[in-house]
């Protein structure tokens, strides 16, 4: 009788987990005693994967990007990987992690249980708007855009709730589209043609970064023809659910918490995402819904031995996407350490645990429209046309290729 693998499963298929996956096959299964009995099982609710920063600038049409760029089938990225390798398509339901298993419900609707040796959470956050994330599948994210695209042509008006990077570089793009961009001599577009409204609860925009860069900011999306409206919370919306999945393009009344309303033809909220953590019991949890990661080794200690968290789904940082990078390498090391000693090693014979400190200087790039933008790298203030140049041209697909195809991962760092 074949001897059962050691599943080394990893749920969760975008930035940490497909980066986590290749990792562990280039760089740890490689390196350990008998490692024709492990298997990476890397289990993702869509069998493909998206640049989830072009999202603002892709909903408005295919044409913004290539699309075999931007959409990019994950079982093809690791057929490089002659074994040791199986990929899901599934959503995780259930983690039992007293008997180290997780139940996955598959595609056709069967579930699955998979008895794990290590495991790595990378199920990241889902957004409000489907618009603006893989929530589910590319099939329903595709979905979503066609059923948007359909209805912008006759909207009259449209309101965004969110200040941080997705509700401004949303509002920046289609300000830009519906709108065009007015003159420098001007002070924003007075009568544009489609009035956008993006709505924050904070005292400024871009709450990440300084005042003066989110009011830079503020004066590029007057130029665009978005107005904004600073601390003031959106207390309701009407009908209820308006903006999300099932009544994407409703008619929408907004209530702001001083009583003003805004009627929208279109509504996008964009106020924060939410951890994929539903099928975590609570006592994993932080009060925030986040897996509790300890944010040096990046385990999850109440889970028990070989569990971890990485990316948006964990508390050991803010969500970035350069967040996530610089976690890969010390995450897999620990994984590597762990593995190791599972397997009889002396503690004298392998590395020290590698300990993750996050990079908590003002870094983000917000491109607002095709050309202009601004942001912050390493705490100095960026231009606006290396906003472009970074960021803005392409947000980020550029860098994707060699991500998703593990050739970002193919020196052990």
């Amino acid at each position: 009788m074949a001897k059962e693998s050691k599943n080394l499963v990893v749920l969760g298929g975008s930035y940490g987990g497909v980066s986590v996956a290749h990792y562990l096959l280039k760089h740890v299964v490689p390196q350990l005693p008998d490692k024709a009995s492990y298997q990476v099982v890397l289990v993702s609710t869509s069998s493909e994967v998206i640049c989830r920063p072009a999202t603002p600038r892709a909903l408005i049409s295919d044409d913004m990007f290539p699309q075999d760029k931007l959409f990019v089938s994950v079982p093809k990225q690791f057929e490089q990987y002659p074994s040791g390798f199986r990929f899901i398509k599934g959503t995780a339901t259930a983690l039992d992690h007293s008997d180290r298993h997780v139940t996955v419900i598959l595609k056709g609707g069967n579930t699955e249980q998979i008895d794990y040796h290590a495991l790595i959470i990378a199920t990241g956050a889902s957004t409000a708007s489907p618009l603006l994330s893989l929530n589910r599948d590319s099939e329903s994210l595709r979905d979503s855009w066609k059923s948007f695209r359909t209805a912008l042509p006759n909207a009259k008006s449209i309101v965004i709730a969110g200040g941080g990077p997705a509700g401004v570089e949303t509002a920046g793009e289609l300000g830009e589209y519906l709108n065009g961009r007015s003159g420098w001599f001007s002070h924003g577009q007075q009568n544009p043609k489609v009035p956008i409204t993006l709505v924050t609860s904070d005292t400024k925009i871009l709450p990440v970064l300084r005042p003066a860069i989110a009011k830079k900011a503020e004066e590029l999306l007057a130029h665009v023809g978005v107005k904004v409206i600073k601390g003031s919370r959106v207390t309701s919306v009407s009908p209820p659910g308006a903006g999300t999945e099932g009544a994407l393009t409703t008619n929408a009344t907004v209530t702001l918490e001083d009583g003003k309303t805004l009627g929208a033809d279109i509504y996008i909220p964009a106020t924060g995402a939410k951890p994929n953590t539903s099928f975590i019991h609570e006592s994993l949890l932080t009060p925030r819904g986040q897996v509790e990661t300890n944010s040096g080794t990046l385990r999850v200690d109440a889970a028990g031995p070989r569990v971890y968290a990485v990316g948006d789904v964990g508390s050991h940082a803010r969500p970035a996407v350069h967040n996530i990078l610089n976690t890969v390498p010390i995450l897999c090391a620990n994984i590597k350490r762990d593995l190791l000693l599972a397997t009889g090693k002396a503690e004298s014979a392998v590395a020290a645990d590698r300990i993750f400190k996050e990079d908590t200087r003002e870094m983000q790039l917000v491109p607002i429209g095709k050309s202009k933008g601004v942001g912050a790298a390493m705490g100095y203030q960026v231009p606006s046309w290396m906003v472009w140049a970074i960021k803005g041209r392409d947000y980020w697909l550029w860098t994707t290729g060699g991500l998703w195809s593990g050739k970002q991962w193919a020196k052990e760092s």
